[in-house]
């Protein structure tokens, strides 16, 4: 019996080693919206409606959307976890929309840095990254 508690005691101090890295990892890459200085909080809903053109200004403001390249884990967890589909669908989505005359697709950045750098210049623009990603003093509008 004494030798069995140490030996649960190690258990339990690896499990919660392991769970809190685990933890840690996943906050790491975790998504997150930014907006330029001027955009204020937005929902998951708003969201859904700006990436999908049927929305364009949040509270009178006039936002524009960018996204992730294609096949960016940015760009996967945001499909799957904020717009509920895949790519391919968002890009058949798109290229409906863009036949019939309803919009364009939003522009796409190679690059975080470069996706942060355009958000932060322009005034009512959106994008989204992974939490890792993001740099003091980012305006943070949706943690999804």
């Amino acid at each position: 019996m004494r030798l069995l508690q140490p030996l649960i005691l190690l258990a339990l101090l690896l499990l919660a080693t392991f769970t809190g890295g685990t933890a840690r990892a996943q906050e790491r890459e975790a998504l997150v919206l930014i907006g330029n200085a001027n955009v204020p909080r937005i929902d998951a809903t708003t969201v859904q409606k700006l990436y999908t053109g049927r929305a364009v200004e949040v509270n009178g403001l006039a936002v524009t959307v960018f996204n992730a390249p294609a096949g960016s884990k940015a760009r996967e967890r945001f499909m799957a976890g904020v717009m509920a589909m895949d790519d391919d669908k968002y890009v058949a989505y798109w290229t409906v929309r863009k036949h019939v005359g309803k919009g364009t697709p939003p522009r796409e950045f190679r690059t975080a840095a470069e996706l942060i750098d355009h958000v932060q210049a322009n005034p009512g623009a959106v994008g989204y990254l992974l939490a890792s990603e993001v740099r003091p003093g980012l305006n943070v509008v949706l943690k999804p």
